[in-house]
């Protein structure tokens, strides 16, 4: 299982990086995270570089992308030569996008008449691309899921591991995350926002 998380100049460490670290927890062989970035280093809103462990091309044959957001993002989708290089398909890949993200998703096309989750701050954009908005934190389609929020990046990553892994291993990864003594309270919230658009009959395997 490869997974690929976009990750921007102005990148939010929030999305990019809480994502990289609950996908991370399943040990398996053959499970592989990466940032993909389109350039050897990145810089995040704070001020935090990362170097790119593979390219925004590579994403293409992942089997799971997530879109990070980033201050940047609205620059990024109105770059034609830097939307060209992400090559996204729904039909073979699961495909997440976290706030600001959910822009790049809509001006790619891949939400068409879906519904999506974004930040209070894209919303306004995200429905000037002519995608419906939804006042929850999360919302899934087929292959295609949407977050609001900064702390959501958990339930895409959540979303992830559930659909290519099964919801046990979803459960064990956020517990092993969630603080001390909230743990069930922590995977009960995940798993109450992401199991209704979980469909067995589509998961993907490695």
């Amino acid at each position: 299982m490869n997974i690929a998380i976009l990750t921007f100049d102005g990148f939010n460490e929030l999305d990019s990086l809480i994502a990289l670290g609950i996908l991370n927890r399943v040990k398996r062989a053959g499970w592989n995270v990466r940032l993909a970035c389109p350039a050897p280093e990145v810089t995040s809103m704070n001020g935090v570089t990362v170097r790119a462990q593979t390219t925004l091309e590579d994403a293409a044959n992942a089997d799971a992308v997530i879109i990070g957001s980033g201050m940047k993002t609205r620059d990024v989708a109105a770059d034609p030569a830097l939307m060209a290089r992400i090559r996204l398909d729904p039909a073979r890949q699961l495909i997440a996008a976290q706030c600001s993200g959910t822009l790049l998703l809509a001006k790619l096309g891949l939400l068409g008449a879906v519904p999506a989750c974004t930040d209070l701050t894209t919303k306004p954009w995200v429905i000037e691309a002519g995608v419906e908005v939804l006042n929850q934190p999360f919302f899934a389609q087929g292959n295609v899921a949407t977050a609001g929020g900064c702390l959501a990046s958990s339930y895409l990553a959540a979303w992830i591991i559930a659909r290519s892994e099964g919801v046990e291993a979803a459960r064990a990864a956020i517990h092993y995350v969630a603080p001390v003594g909230e743990k069930d309270d922590y995977v009960d919230r995940t798993m109450a926002n992401i199991e209704p658009y979980l469909f067995a009959e589509t998961a993907l395997t490695a």
